[in-house]
């Protein structure tokens, strides 16, 4: 069945070598991308859907997905080691934050939180979600992008809160703008990391930093720690001072939560 949504993709303004494939509905276009993927598309082929059935987040959690937000994934043949392509969520969260920037009255609310969440004014605004299948060689044969940003809606309950672009007082717009806006961004920040590394990618992440310097708590599959966010490593990885004194840990992956500040004596 032909998609309401394929002509006003056809008018897209996209950067060189992206195209859309558009649907009303789906699963999830990560589903869609990775079966497309699989099939031989090229980099910068974008899934881009109206609302998605069964939309999801990190770790398996539940993504809503009402029809007036935009859900896109974008393929991505990087061949890079897994470590380094995961580096992609950084890159995609740099382009959301200055599609936010580049809409909303006040820029300056906008922060990124790790590992790969959007904020603003610290509500979540965003969702990232990264799949890739290895290559024979053990690098990556493609990473699929998932992005879902909120436009229009934003759930009422979430771990730190939400929010909408619409909320935040961005103009009124479709999805369809919007995907160009964060089109552009991401086709600007994926080649240069591409091109100089991650260095680049980690300063403008770390200009940007929700909570550098100052108290948070780090929620492990198996305990949760408090500390101090130190610093960003080099390869992505979060470096936290413990409160109890021990050694800097390395956090690859896990949930972080903003501790009040202690109070005063």
């Amino acid at each position: 069945m032909t998609s309401s949504l394929e002509a006003e993709a056809a008018r897209l303004r996209l950067p060189p070598g992206f195209q859309v494939k558009a649907f009303d509905s789906v699963g999830s276009t990560n589903d869609e991308a990775k079966a497309l993927s699989r099939s031989g598309a090229p980099e910068g082929t974008v899934v881009w859907a109206r609302r998605q059935e069964s939309g999801r987040g990190r770790r398996g959690r539940a993504w809503t997905s009402p029809e007036g937000n935009l859900y896109s994934t974008t393929i991505l043949r990087p061949g890079l080691p897994p470590a380094e392509a995961a580096q992609v969520s950084f890159v995609a969260a740099l382009a959301i934050a200055e599609t936010a920037e580049s809409v909303l009255p006040d820029p300056g609310g906008v922060r990124c939180k790790w590992p790969n969440d959007v904020l603003v004014h610290d509500r979540k605004l965003s969702g990232i979600l990264l799949e890739s299948e290895p290559a024979p060689d053990g690098k990556v044969a493609w990473v699929v992008l998932g992005v879902g940003i909120n436009l229009r809606h934003f759930p009422p309950t979430a771990d730190y809160g939400a929010t909408s672009l619409i909320a935040e007082g961005a103009p009124p717009m479709g999805s369809g703008a919007l995907l160009e806006v964060y089109a552009e961004h991401l086709a600007a920040w994926y080649g240069r990391w591409r091109a100089h590394g991650f260095g680049p990618v980690r300063d403008a992440w770390m200009s940007r930093a929700k909570g550098l310097g100052g108290p948070i708590l780090v929620r492990l599959a198996d305990r949760t720690i408090p500390g101090t966010f130190a610093d960003l490593d080099s390869d992505g990885v979060l470096l936290l001072d413990p409160t109890d004194g021990g050694p800097r840990q390395r956090i690859a992956a896990g949930d972080v939560f903003f501790a009040p500040p202690p109070a005063d004596p």
